[in-house]
């Protein structure tokens, strides 16, 4: 039987996730994690009933198993996609399976999936893999003052280190499509930016780079959803920034 978990810590506006997986054990694991998180799951147990409720209901995002009774995660998605009156038909999709050979990472890539997510799995993955896709925290500031002071140690310095990172901004903007073609080197580059950014409270961005570094790192590709996301905060720190 399918059911909505509502998050514990409800928030205006929680983000919807449909969780689909034939394993009672990984359902509730998850569906209790993800609403510690203040996600509102709803649960599938096989890729029947996830087709059913993907097509009906507006999901932010689907986590699919791989292998399900009646439909697996490719053919979910795959069918969810091509229903132009599927509700969830533009949902970001995760995937879940027990074992992940490159064969399968690369099918599963090249299928539309924004992340895998090898079980067991830590739920911080699962979370970061989200936050790279639909963003982090929506109360995070662009810029918070406070923290950037505390850092920095005066308003002058707070100034000058935001100077310094808005010529890194104005350049990553420039190079970013050059970047995301290695992964490697992306993963670099935004180890790099997180610690510019918490030098001068740039907090949104550096929690965005952070995501993006753990997901590009387990996934080991550069998805479109999240080279989007990653983009639009950089662009919104832009400017907020001081020229």
């Amino acid at each position: 039987m399918s059911h909505d978990v509502p998050p514990r810590h409800a928030t205006p506006g929680a983000r919807r996730l449909l969780v689909a997986d034939d394993d009672p054990s990984t359902r509730q694991f998850l569906a209790g994690a993800l609403g510690g998180h203040g996600y509102r799951v709803t649960l599938a147990c096989d890729g029947a009933e996830a087709l059913s409720f993907g097509r009906a209901e507006r999901f932010d995002a689907l986590i699919l198993d791989c292998r399900m009774p009646h439909a697996g995660a490719i053919d979910v998605l795959a069918t969810l996609r091509g229903d132009t009156g599927s509700a969830s038909k533009e949902a970001t999709a995760l995937a879940t399976s027990a074992e992940v050979p490159s064969s399968l990472r690369a099918e599963l890539l090249n299928a539309g999936f924004a992340g895998i997510i090898e079980k067991p799995c830590r739920i911080a993955s699962v979370v970061d893999a989200l936050a790279a896709t639909l963003g982090v925290d929506g109360q995070l500031r662009v810029l918070d003052d406070q923290a950037g002071l505390t850092a920095a140690g005066d308003t002058a310095t707070m100034q000058a280190l935001r100077r310094l990172l808005r010529a890194e901004l104005v350049e990553l903007a420039a190079e970013l499509d050059t970047v995301a073609a290695d992964p490697t080197a992306l993963v670099e580059r935004m180890h790099r930016l997180r610690s510019a950014c918490g030098f001068c409270g740039a907090a949104r961005l550096g929690t965005q780079a952070k995501v993006l570094q753990v997901h590009v790192r387990e996934t080991r590709a550069v998805v479109p959803g999240a080279m989007a996301r990653f983009r639009a905060e950089l662009d919104a720190t832009l400017a907020a920034l001081p020229d």
